[in-house]
């Protein structure tokens, strides 16, 4: 006999008694029947299975389960917050109107109602003590935390002619002053995240730290790192007309003795790195793994004529630079891993991805290497609304099967897509972006059966987040565990949300068993205000449709006044 359960007709439910409350009726014991089977006759096998059964389908719709655990004055913030986000004036014009306020209230005024209302509904805190408080509820409910510092700075706005450290990359490339300043901010930010990875460790085993490539470098570097990238990428295009990734021998040496002063010593050493089981045949990963940044001009400087390649070829200081920048990431990656942390690297505009990519394919050779741990530290991010996103992430996991390391993604839709389109239109390129919404969520839903598949071909080691706030994908993935066999909990499949929006989603997963995490913005509130805008901007859609949570805030809300 089940003594663990106790049934409440009026409800039409069965109370579990840790506390679970199941208000679906598709237990095994129909609840709504006039006839109710004695407990006696429900077998211990049946009411597992329709345990299980019923903790794979969390209801994304159930406000008691989404906001249940807030206060009620944080159920009226929220309200409010949500509200004021679906007024488009106040969205598009958020920037202007606090730069009025401050001028005529005066910053502390306005910092502290900022503080007190959206800095409070979207970020966790200022400082460790701040998050203490907010991360124990959301581990009360089993979701876990990422904290991201969200100080940012304009890489857009980066003045072009500073005093600092000026390079002359060879063939007549102009000459290009990278700041000392920059440098210095960046070796602060090193501490900064640091301290943010062993705040994880203090609060969670099982946490993530966020953090931002153009944090650690130069962003006009790291653009110009994507383009010895990008150039390395088109002339391997170039010799592959079939575009199947490889080519043959023949074609390869036919290319350089046509683009390049041949060297026979250097050429069979090229060749013997490139086709080292003597095949007769070189692909794009080989070639790409021979040509990096920092190898390239040993490359060019044979070049015959000077084409897009040797244009892209860096100086000896900016390869110094590089390097400090990858110093600084390896830094990080070592503290995470002494720490039992996972960073998650995040994506950022097109013109600095090659770079972060190349940067992360670095960390994850080395960090998760399979002969060193037995679960990634280094997850990288993908922006599905990218048009070239699927071709880069499959090469990427033949990378990790090839050099023996575990493959770790999350998966977002993109928060870019303004600025892609219009810098395409300014330099009068094809828009990156997919055309419509509807390829970019077919590109999401792929990329999670791509990766899913390959887990149930290879076993662990493979790590996905679903950074994402849409239900139907959630949905799909959830299904798609119950496919493969996997358990709400397998550390296979993790899903995230920012903090302050989507607790439909994030709270039933954590309930029901899933790896639910929530985005921790944290900092000072002069700060992350950046990040508060930046953020109010790229989901302006998703606030301004925002009625269905303001919804269910509300109908918590009034079953709190029923009850009172």
């Amino acid at each position: 006999m089940l003594t663990s359960m106790i049934y409440h007709p009026s409800r039409h439910a069965f109370r579990i008694v840790h506390g679970d409350v199941f208000r679906n009726t598709r237990l095994v014991v129909a609840a709504r029947s006039a006839t109710i089977r004695s407990f006696s006759s429900v077998t211990t096998t049946e009411y597992n299975n329709a345990l299980n059964n019923h903790a794979r389908t969390p209801d994304f719709t159930d406000a008691h389960s989404a906001h249940g655990s807030k206060t009620t004055s944080e159920i009226v913030r929220s309200i409010g917050v949500f509200q004021a986000c679906r007024i488009p004036f106040l969205v598009n014009n958020a920037e202007k109107l606090l730069t009025v306020s401050s001028k005529i209230l005066g910053s502390s005024f306005t910092n502290m109602v900022m503080k007190h209302t959206f800095f409070k509904h979207f970020c966790a805190g200022e400082n460790s003590t701040d998050m203490k408080p907010v991360i124990d509820k959301l581990q009360a409910n089993n979701i876990g935390p990422i904290l991201d510092y969200a100080s940012e700075n304009d890489t857009d706005t980066i003045e072009e002619h500073f005093e600092g450290l000026t390079t002359y990359p060879p063939f007549n490339q102009p000459a290009r002053i990278y700041d000392y300043k920059s440098e210095k901010e960046c070796d602060r930010h090193v501490e900064i995240f640091k301290n943010c990875i062993s705040s994880v460790h203090d609060v969670s085993p099982h946490g993530f730290a966020a953090l931002k490539v153009t944090a650690l470098g130069n962003p006009m570097l790291l653009e110009r790192m994507s383009t010895m990238l990008v150039e390395v990428k088109n002339f391997f295009a170039a010799m592959d007309e079939n575009k199947s990734g490889f080519i043959s021998r023949q074609d390869f040496l036919r290319c350089y003795d046509r683009h390049f002063h041949r060297d026979d010593q250097a050429l069979d050493e090229m060749i013997e790195f490139l086709d080292p089981e003597n095949e007769g045949v070189i692909d794009y990963i080989s070639f790409t793994k021979l040509l990096t940044p920092y190898t390239l001009s040993s490359f060019t400087f044979k070049c015959k004529k000077i084409g897009p390649l040797a244009m892209a070829t860096p100086s000896d200081d900016e390869i110094v630079l590089m390097k400090k920048m990858s110093e600084r990431l390896n830094v990080l990656a070592e503290e995470a891993a002494k720490y039992g942390t996972k960073l998650l690297i995040d994506a950022e505009h097109t013109k600095y991805q090659p770079a972060i990519d190349s940067l992360v394919l670095e960390l994850q050779q080395k960090f998760n290497a399979k002969d060193v741990t037995d679960r990634p530290v280094v997850f990288n991010t993908y922006q599905c609304y990218l048009k070239d996103m699927p071709n880069r992430m499959v090469t990427d996991l033949k990378r990790s099967e090839r050099f023996s390391f575990h493959f770790a993604v999350k998966l977002v839709r993109g928060a870019y897509m303004v600025h892609e389109r219009e810098r395409a239109k300014q330099m009068n390129r094809p828009s990156p972006i997919h055309d419509t919404i509807d390829d970019t969520h077919k590109c999401y839903d792929d990329a999670v059966k791509i990766l899913l598949e390959s887990r149930k071909k290879h076993g662990p080691g493979l790590e996905l987040m679903i950074a994402s706030h849409n239900k139907e994908s959630i949905e799909k993935t959830v299904h798609l565990m119950t496919e493969m066999g996997l358990s709400s909990s397998d550390s296979t499949v993790h899903f995230a949300q920012l903090y302050g929006m989507a607790d439909n989603l994030t709270f039933p997963l954590g309930l029901h068993g899933y790896n639910a995490y929530k985005y921790l913005p944290y900092g000072e509130v002069h700060e992350v205000l950046p990040y508060l805008l930046r953020r109010a901007q790229e989901n302006g859609d998703m606030l301004g449709n925002a009625g269905a949570e303001v919804d269910r805030l509300k109908q918590e809300l009034k079953n709190r006044m029923s009850f009172a």
